[in-house]
């Protein structure tokens, strides 16, 4: 699953959605995570009341199924849930790395039911049809 990350310096969970300066995406499994790409941002990103400012960002994230944040708006968190992404706040700055090996430790285990909904945004279903 995708997974991305609000943050000033590619290394910490360290920003406000609307603010950040980057946003790190990585596909995160059981068995471990890879770097897909780094979105940076430019303007005055910490305009209040400047929505224009987020719809780059929504279209970042699009395909990705959690974004861990330091802070997010009213505005932006409802259209990060209408694009089925489901937002996590950390209270202080955390490292990316250590929030992926956490992640992955919970989807080696038994993810929490909101957690095997994200995982299953993207997967398309099939059926088998006996004849």
């Amino acid at each position: 699953m995708k997974v991305a990350f609000a943050t000033q310096d590619l290394r910490y969970v360290d920003a406000h959605f609307g603010w950040a300066r980057n946003i790190a995406i990585y596909d995160v499994t059981p068995g471990g995570h890879v770097f897909l790409k780094a979105i940076e941002f430019d303007g005055d990103l910490k305009e209040d009341g400047n929505d224009d400012k987020l719809a780059p960002k929504i279209n970042a994230i699009k395909d990705c199924e959690i974004l861990y944040v330091a802070a997010i708006g009213g505005a932006a968190a409802a259209r990060v849930v209408a694009n089925k992404i489901h937002p996590i706040k950390v209270n202080k700055p955390e490292s990316i790395l250590e929030l992926l090996e956490k992640l992955e430790g919970v989807l080696k285990g038994t993810p929490p039911p909101w957690l095997r909904k994200a995982m299953a945004k993207d997967r398309r279903r099939t059926f088998e049809f006996d004849e």
